[in-house]
């Protein structure tokens, strides 16, 4: 599970709004709306969390759980390793969006 702030927090982290994040997540805008409104844990069904998490790793987002590995302690986010996947993943997604005839805008 992740918090509302989390999901706000990678959002943030790779630049994008809720509409960007829909799209590359495959979710409607009022379904990040109503996640990122949560109080804690961000609230929705197994399959909307599922391809948000895939979005955020395909992207190069690291969700840390509370007791993770880390410098301090708590939830967080961070980039992976090769921090720079994140812009790749993104400048792909509106590559290939252009060579499908749509706009290319990110």
């Amino acid at each position: 599970m992740i918090t509302a702030a989390q999901l706000r927090a990678a959002r943030l982290l790779l630049g994008v709004d809720q509409r960007r994040l829909a799209k590359l997540s495959g979710l409607s805008v009022p379904t990040l709306q109503r996640m990122e409104a949560s109080e804690t844990m961000v609230r929705g069904n197994v399959d909307s969390l599922v391809k948000l998490i895939a979005a955020f790793d395909a992207a190069g987002i690291e969700m840390i759980e509370e007791g993770a590995v880390s410098n301090s302690q708590g939830r967080g986010v961070r980039l992976k390793m090769n921090s720079g996947s994140a812009k790749a993943y993104l400048d792909h997604q509106a590559e290939h969006k252009t060579s499908n005839g749509t706009r290319g805008r990110v």
